[in-house]
């Protein structure tokens, strides 16, 4: 409540990760409430904290050598790019791709370890003991802890109604890989004995999955869903999109599509289009972070 210290339902709010239980979380906040006060402020998060870091002081101390270094480069950027020949805009573009890989890369392997690392306490806790789940919403910020996937699956209605015999056959497919996406999300996939698929020389071979993650600005919420619609409402009536799915994370404003498309060629001409190329634009404005976008080929067979 930007009073300078938290109570326990804020702190519950903000360090609930899903793993520990309330008694837990409650035994935690006294311990760091070394003046008994009932609530915390920031000398006490401070000296806890401050006593656990280990190899992270380091970890921490050169991202906020990074986050300064990065923001003075933006700075340059923003005064320097207008007046720039196109070859010197092109290499600055260029920088701006790489660095935004690399931090995405060094995003994925710390998700991955948070990941691993709850899972196995969760595997190890097995157990009466329930995890405590988030109870306090902070309007205007966004909790990083995805402690349930709770999700709204909601289909495009490009699908709903007048399906013929192709129609069908598409969707049996498109179930397939869905169902091949969500288990791999939840790290439960099985191998199964290696089977051979001969295709004919005439085929499609691959099918375009696309995965695309936004992590929406709270106060843009509902801006965002208007342009959201709008987009698949198009991406939808395009020749090469076979489907659309949307999933929302009812414990973050965090957004991700799937699009399923013929093939690669197909995917690339939608990125051209107008209303694709509205949306992206869109996106500066409503996103907290660039859209993160996955993509693979799937081999699929279809006439």
């Amino acid at each position: 409540s930007d009073d300078g210290k938290l109570s326990f339902d804020e702190f519950k709010a903000y360090f609930a990760d899903g793993v520990l239980s309330g008694e837990e979380l409650h035994e935690l906040f006294h311990t760091i409430d070394t003046q008994n006060t009932d609530n915390l402020d920031t000398e006490e998060l401070c000296g806890y904290f401050s006593q656990h870091l280990g190899e992270y002081e380091n970890v921490l101390s050169v991202l906020e050598d990074l986050n300064i270094t990065i923001l003075k480069a933006m700075d340059k950027t923003k005064k320097d790019y207008q007046e720039a020949s196109n070859l010197e805009q092109f290499v600055t573009r260029f920088l701006l791709k790489e660095t935004l890989n690399q931090l995405q890369s060094l995003q994925s392997s710390l998700e991955c370890a948070m990941e691993t690392t709850e899972e196995q306490t969760r595997q190890e806790r097995q157990g009466p003991t329930k995890p405590e789940v988030l109870s306090v919403q902070w309007p205007g910020k966004r909790s990083a802890r995805r402690l349930q996937k709770n999700s709204l699956l909601s289909n495009s209605p490009h699908f709903n109604a007048g399906w013929t015999e192709e129609d069908r056959q598409w969707m049996t497919q498109i179930n397939r890989l869905q169902n091949l996406i969500d288990r791999l999300e939840k790290k439960d996939l099985k191998l199964e004995p290696f089977e051979e698929e001969v295709l004919e020389e005439n085929a499609k071979s691959h099918i375009m999955i696309v995965q695309r993650q936004m992590s929406v600005i709270e106060e843009e919420i509902e801006e965002f869903r208007l342009a959201l619609k709008q987009y698949v409402e198009s991406a939808s009536s395009q020749g090469g999109c076979l489907h659309v799915s949307i999933q929302k994370l009812t414990s973050e404003s965090r957004f991700i599509v799937y699009e399923f498309w013929e093939n690669s060629n197909a995917w690339n001409s939608h990125l051209q289009t107008n209303y694709s190329k509205t949306f992206q634009r869109s996106n500066v404005d409503f996103l907290e972070t660039p859209e993160l976008v996955t993509t693979m080929l799937v081999p699929g067979k279809y006439n």
